[in-house]
């Protein structure tokens, strides 16, 4: 079973999402957005950029 995205409205009335993995747990969380075509958008977005998303070591 594939990921999955989760969208709902939080308590201050904006559109967020999860990215939820094959075994249920939460993997990333948006930020809340004024509608829901912008969340929807965001999604894509995730979808489309995070295959070659670079991982970068921040060192403290």
């Amino acid at each position: 079973m594939a990921g999955k995205f989760e969208l709902w409205v939080d308590k201050a009335g904006e559109y967020r999402f999860n990215l939820k993995a094959s075994n249920g747990q939460v993997i990333a969380t948006s930020q809340g957005y004024a509608s829901k075509a912008s969340a929807l958008n965001g999604i894509e977005s995730v979808k489309t950029n995070a295959p070659d998303a670079e991982t970068v070591e921040i060192e403290k």
